[in-house]
């Protein structure tokens, strides 16, 4: 029965994920993961008073050491896993390190995401589905992306990235090059991780382009300032036709996400858009040696810790 199901999406509290957490919560128990246990409690208490089921578990997702205990958590709870979003993530002006010493930015959006999976896998039943959240910003020849000075993934290796450095000629924004090269290697990463796992389904969704209602940009390290011209910059841009088209909302972009994470075809290796159809990323993330560099390369990284 779907009831007994139960997912897990880390970054519940806001936004995309708060909206597919509710979502999520249709299909059955959902298991909450995030960093602030008040947060966490609130939404859980919605999802509650709707009659229906979840637990909340505290993770920073951008600690490695804190990913892993969570991972073993969740697997002592003993419920039928049936998917896993890795949602949680960050966009920061400031450059800042994570518990581990990491890039904050590159470790919450991937190398998190990436361990929590990597713990779980061996762990979900046959046909369950992973899904991560992307970003078309990572692909440098993205017009909307193009227009805003992005220059798309600055992939250097994951050691580099987890030290936050990026390829030269990048975007002259702060923050946009950590952000879009995590977001091209969360997509590398599971069109990889599709292939050598057959067993289990992994994709990639767009959620599309949300004119600042997401909290993506909430980060203290972000200048408040800053974050009110991006935000009300971006509801402008959402005018222009080049923009228009991508164009989305936390709840259309829930209902696609969830429609992922429920579905039962089997589908896997597939990077869906705004609309949930299948979409092209950059040409280096679909890249088959590429996929295969970045996730030994982070392998051997979170090996050491």
């Amino acid at each position: 029965m779907e009831s007994q199901k139960a997912y897990i999406i880390t970054g519940p509290t806001s936004g995309i994920g708060y909206e597919t957490a509710l979502e999520l919560a249709k299909h059955g128990t959902v298991i909450l993961v995030g960093r602030n246990r008040d947060k966490l409690n609130q939404v859980q208490k919605t999802i509650e008073q709707n009659g229906r089921k979840a637990i909340s578990v505290v993770c920073d997702i951008s600690d490695i050491t804190s990913v892993k205990h969570t991972a073993q958590q969740i697997i002592s709870l003993n419920l039928p896993i049936a998917g896993l979003l890795n949602n949680a993530g960050i966009m920061s002006q400031k450059a800042t390190k994570s518990a581990q010493g990491f890039d904050m930015v590159f470790a919450t959006n991937y190398l998190g995401a990436f361990a929590f999976t990597e713990a779980l896998v061996p762990h979900l039943p046959i046909g369950a589905n992973v899904v991560f959240i992307g970003s078309a910003i990572e692909d440098p020849e993205r017009k909307p992306a193009k227009m805003m000075g992005m220059k798309g993934g600055r992939y250097i290796s994951a050691e580099a990235s987890a030290r936050g450095e990026w390829k030269e000629g990048g975007a002259k924004m702060a923050g946009i090059d950590a952000y879009a090269t995590s977001k091209q290697c969360v997509l590398a990463a599971a069109m990889f991780l599709s292939k050598e796992n057959p067993r289990l389904n992994f994709n990639v969704v767009e959620p599309g382009i949300m004119g600042g209602s997401t909290n993506l940009g909430s980060d203290a390290n972000i200048n408040p300032f800053v974050r009110f011209l991006m935000s009300n910059i971006m509801k402008l841009m959402m005018l222009l036709p080049a923009f228009f088209r991508f164009k989305s909302t936390p709840q259309k972009a829930a209902k696609i996400i969830t429609e992922v994470l429920t579905d039962t075809s089997g589908k896997t290796g597939i990077y869906f858009d705004e609309k949930g159809m299948p979409m092209q990323g950059s040409e280096l993330a679909h890249d088959a040696k590429f996929q295969e560099r970045v996730a030994t390369e982070t392998r051997a990284l979170l090996a050491r810790i």
